[in-house]
């Protein structure tokens, strides 16, 4: 049988800023139109994790890392009340956990926010959502966010 959905399956990343907040609200619409099931991805970045390895803090601060990642997902719960929803915490370089994640769950659209970066801070900062529009294997919707 062929499914009549637009998209099945949409992955929201979500850092839980309220700059991402209209990316969640932008891709729940979606997946009520369309019937979708939504993956809600915070992904903790390994870059802080190592950096504080050898910190006797590490332990707090994987614990405070993790609270947020819930806080980010459970952020998308409230926004996404009566959409399938499944929510994940990874850990990893945020654009590779977002795209291979992806990949395994045979998403159809990836959202993301931007922040509409710019100039020597794009430079130095660089962009999740640029790299996971250069490397994704399916659509990405970026929104930009609401000042």
């Amino acid at each position: 049988m062929i499914s009549s959905k637009l998209f099945e399956k949409i992955l929201i990343a979500t850092d839980g800023s309220e700059k991402n907040k209209s990316a969640v609200e932008e891709a729940v619409k979606i997946a009520r139109a369309c019937g979708s099931t939504v993956y809600a991805v915070y992904v903790m970045d390994e870059s802080l994790m190592k950096s504080a390895i050898e910190v006797p803090i590490a332990e707090d601060l994987y614990r405070r890392i993790r609270e947020e990642g819930e806080e980010a997902v459970n952020g998308v719960k409230e926004i996404a009340q009566g959409v399938n929803l499944e929510t994940f915490i990874l850990s990893g370089r945020p654009a590779r956990a977002i795209t291979e994640f992806a990949e395994q769950k045979e998403v159809d659209l990836i959202v993301v926010g931007t922040q509409g970066k710019s100039g020597i801070e794009r430079f130095l900062l660089g962009s999740v959502a640029d790299e996971v529009i250069r490397t994704a294997g399916c659509p990405v919707l970026t929104i930009k966010s609401r000042k």
